[in-house]
């Protein structure tokens, strides 16, 4: 059934007779609204595994008012307003079911469209492999729907013959295979998308969502382990338009996880995160997957990350991800800063790595504003993201984020040197830190432009170092830093490692890290540099106290 190759016809009508096929289907009543039929079409939807299999799905209440209804919502003329939607949630809270239903939908029930291109994309061909299947079994399960397409299984695709989505098809698509392009999809499902190992796919196919009337594309997932994947920054987005802070009707994000502060041991957290439990996702399982990781160290990280649905990948930072995050106490404009005293470090690198300038400002509360510069290559920025698997293309068209790509293939000192004597004339820097690594270089274009600024050695062995830790971690502790919440630093902060020698004193070490850490290094040595002219600066009076 269902299963005919490339250029196969529909089914006679005789044979679709003996069928006993219904004359209408559920979603076809008349006076239903939109969500009334995609919820009747997907709960005409076989269960195809599992001890449910052989019914009908029956959807519940928090996958209707939480999820499909606000996608499904239409404005004043008619249009679905969601372009772009996010469910995450812990694992096997019925994902997969309700992926499938929906692709279905768009393939050839009330949501499609003629000629339509439906693609359920995963993270590699296996699992693009398994999600295909899924949406296949549904299909072949249904009578009706079966006589409408032509599956064909060596593509990995499935095309509607007949009826409603005439012409339209459902291909599988893997992220880690190469970006597509010339596509014009009307619906796109990213399954698992928060472990995906780059964004191309996505990227792809929500740039090419342009040329559908009402496209939409569909993330469903658990957290992604860290705050520089992507799927971290479409959730954090979603987070920002639910409290108010930013205005998208576009954009919907379903959310079910643990809090920060939750207890991970207590039934009341697994419920926060797992919608489905005590339903069809097993009480019993949960408990004893709890019970593991409460008594194995190693197992916790991923019990929080894929049950309780937190982002965490398990690694000791030397500044927690919540620590460092509550750093971000307030939009920063630098324009406001002109003018005002400011301690700043450089953080040069090799010729083609991440180059850090930044500055930090005293307050009057006794905190510092941070207002970092970095700068990599423009070459082959793409190919430098996919090296390092953080955003910086991306990263690079947000001025927020302060990355800036210098022409041609390795960083040029002329040019960082033009940048950081443009902030020379708009700030009162008081002094700058610096590693020696290249430094020469940086001074004799600083020379060649007539630039007279107080540089000063800054030693990256434990002696210099650990005074410089000490400030950097007292001061996030107690959240005397605004940061604004700049995405290179927060990369920067949860890739910092330290080593310690035997007299205990600690330095952040490059080659211990999981990634980049030019930003915490320059912050750390601003600080310490702030903080030193500072104690210069005190009476003695106070300095004997």
């Amino acid at each position: 059934m269902g299963l005919r190759g490339p250029g196969a016809k529909p089914k006679s009508g005789k044979v679709a007779a003996n069928d006993n096929l219904r004359k209408e289907l559920p979603w076809e009543v008349e006076g239903l609204s939109r969500l009334e039929r995609v919820v009747a079409f997907m709960e005409d939807m076989p269960v195809t595994q599992g001890k449910l299999a052989g019914t009908k799905m029956i959807l519940r209440p928090w996958q209707i008012e939480q999820f499909l209804d606000p996608i499904f919502t239409e404005d004043d003329d008619g249009k679905r307003r969601v372009r772009t939607a996010a469910l995450s949630m812990g694992r096997k809270n019925g994902k997969t079911g309700i992926s499938a239903a929906l692709a279905c939908c768009f393939l050839l029930g009330p949501e499609a469209e003629e000629r339509g291109e439906i693609y359920f994309c995963a993270m590699d061909k296996a699992q693009a492999a398994k999600a295909w299947a899924e949406c296949k079994a549904m299909i072949e399960g249904h009578a009706e729907l079966s006589q409408r397409v032509n599956i064909i299984r060596f593509s990995k695709e499935i095309e509607v013959l007949e009826g409603q989505g005439k012409g339209s098809v459902l291909k599988a698509l893997s992220a880690d295979a190469d970006s597509k392009l010339g596509l014009s999809p009307s619906f796109v499902l990213c399954d698992e998308i928060g472990y995906w190992p780059k964004r191309d796919l996505f990227d792809a196919m929500d740039s090419a969502l342009g040329a559908r009337d009402e496209p939409l594309i569909v993330a469903i997932s658990t957290q992604a382990k860290d705050d520089t994947h992507f799927f971290s920054e479409m959730i954090d987005y979603g987070l920002k338009i639910k409290a108010g802070e930013v205005e998208d009707a576009s954009f919907h994000l379903a959310m079910f996880a643990a809090g920060v502060n939750d207890d991970p041991w207590d039934p009341a957290t697994w419920e926060k995160a797992n919608p489905a439990l005590g339903d069809f996702l097993s009480l019993e399982q949960v408990e004893r997957q709890a019970m593991q990781a409460q008594r194995i160290p190693s197992k916790e990280a991923d019990f929080r990350n894929k049950v309780l649905n937190q982002r965490i990948d398990g690694t000791v930072r030397f500044i927690a991800a919540r620590e460092w995050n509550d750093c971000n106490l307030a939009p920063i404009d630098d324009k406001e800063l002109e003018g005002r005293e400011c301690f700043g470090a450089l953080d040069l690198s090799a010729a083609r790595d991440l180059t850090c300038f930044l500055l930090v400002f005293p307050e009057e509360d006794g905190r510092y504003t941070v207002l970092p510069r970095f700068f990599l290559p423009e070459f082959d920025i793409d190919g430098k993201s996919d090296t390092d698997r953080v955003p910086y293309n991306v990263w690079a068209r947000q001025a927020d984020a302060r990355l800036t790509l210098l022409p041609g293939k390795v960083i040029d000192p002329a040019l960082v040197a033009e940048y950081i004597a443009d902030d020379a004339a708009r700030f009162d820097i008081k002094e700058i830190a610096f590693d020696r690594w290249r430094i020469e270089d940086l001074k004799r274009e600083l020379e060649k432009l007539s630039v007279d600024l107080p540089l000063v050695p800054f030693g990256q062995g434990y002696k210099d170092m650990s005074p410089a830790v000490d400030v950097l971690e007292v001061t996030v502790a107690q959240q005397k830093l605004n940061h604004a919440g700049n995405a290179l630093m927060r990369m920067c902060a949860a890739n910092a490692v330290v080593t310690v020698d035997p007299a205990g004193a600690r330095k952040l070490d490059k080659s211990k890290a999981s990634g980049r850490i030019d930003g915490i290094v320059a912050l750390a040595m601003a600080l310490k540099t702030a903080q030193g002219h500072e104690e210069e600066t005190l009476p003695a009076c106070l300095m004997a106290a």
